[in-house]
């Protein structure tokens, strides 16, 4: 058995115990004490935080995330470091949830119940827990990849009230160890699946009186899906606008869905965009078509899904139209090099 350390969270006052081969972050969440993070695996550095008594070791803790000097002045990042001591710890960000449920982190088993290719080298999986799991709107899951120690993450797509179907949107990545060597390899109907969740502070759960503007590229329309459903159905936002960003034709799907979504509820707008084939609907960057039909995004608040880039440009984009920094929310999909073993993206 591993030794266990007790690691303080200050400002929370709170002791968790942390086994020494877990991750900070992991044992948080799991005890449902809320830490920031967004990709949970050493990228994006949202986790970040001071020890302020202690020891950790950095594990596989990427260069580019987190300095040498970083860590010379006593800085670790939550989803990487695990304790070889007894801890004290500080984060960086901020430790409120903002009224944000809370969901504590558990493993789960499933089965595979739909396997669908929707898109180019895009598929629909659908997997049928034995237990439910609770999650908000916008948050992601963990898949275990079998027979290899690393997990890949994906956004769910159904609403919440769905707890135990969880839908998943999945683009092959050539090379990639969960996508290419397995979801679009060998994966079956039927199949047992472990995975873990749920993860992530990207979200919509509280009403709020500003129309949204939802942006999604390729993918990473699957939790702008969810999303989308849990407003409507809630009554959230008095107008929301998605769009959906591809190259062509073929990489779009779920286009029938959202049109009778339309229909059903007229202060909810749909609008497709290819970036490189002339049709009969919207061309060009997705964000700059956002651009042409908003003169001012003034008292409007918006939901960003996809590649760093998209998600880069829609964000000035939306500032050059007067949109307010605190009222933009984002998940950029992120890949971890081949070479390492932390969770990613693919």
């Amino acid at each position: 058995m591993s030794d266990q350390y007790l690691v303080r969270i200050e400002g929370k006052n709170t002791d968790i115990a942390v086994e020494e081969t877990q991750s900070i972050l992991d044992a948080a969440l799991r005890a449902n004490e809320w830490l920031p993070h967004s990709c949970t695996q050493g990228t994006c550095g949202t986790c970040k935080l001071k020890v302020l008594r202690g020891e950790v070791d950095h594990r596989q803790t990427p260069e580019y995330t987190l300095t040498v000097e970083e860590r010379a002045e006593g800085l670790a990042l939550g989803c990487m470091a695990t304790p070889r001591s007894d801890l004290t710890v500080e984060p960086l960000g901020n430790v409120s949830d903002d009224g944000v449920p809370g969901h504590p982190l558990r493993d789960y088993e499933g089965t595979v119940v739909v396997l669908d290719d929707i898109a180019a080298n895009t598929r629909r999986l659908v997997i049928e827990l034995d237990t439910p799991m609770q999650f908000n709107a916008g948050q992601y899951a963990e898949l275990i990849v079998p027979e290899h120690a690393g997990a890949r993450q994906y956004s769910m797509a159904n609403p919440p009230t769905e707890t135990r179907r969880l839908e998943f949107h999945i683009k092959l990545t050539a090379g990639g160890l969960s996508t290419d060597g397995w979801i679009f390899r060998s994966m079956t109907l039927g199949e047992r699946v472990s995975l873990r969740g749920p993860l992530g502070q990207f979200n919509l759960v509280a009403k709020q009186d500003e129309p949204a503007i939802l942006i999604g590229g390729g993918t990473g329309l699957a939790p702008l899906k969810s999303i989308v459903q849990h407003a409507l159905v809630e009554d959230l936002v008095p107008e929301l606008f998605l769009y959906h960003g591809g190259r062509r034709r073929e990489d779009l799907y779920d286009v029938e869905f959202f049109r009778d979504l339309e229909h059903r509820h007229p202060h909810f707008h749909y609008r497709p965009v290819l970036s490189e084939e002339q049709w009969e609907g919207a061309t060009g960057l997705v964000t700059d078509v956002v651009v042409s039909d908003f003169p001012s995004c003034k008292g409007m608040s918006a939901f960003l899904c996809g590649p760093p880039a998209m998600v880069d440009a829609a964000v000035k984009a939306l500032k050059r139209r007067r949109m307010a920094p605190r009222l933009i929310f984002r998940e950029e999909f992120t890949i971890t090099p081949a070479t390492s073993t932390a969770p990613a993206v693919l």
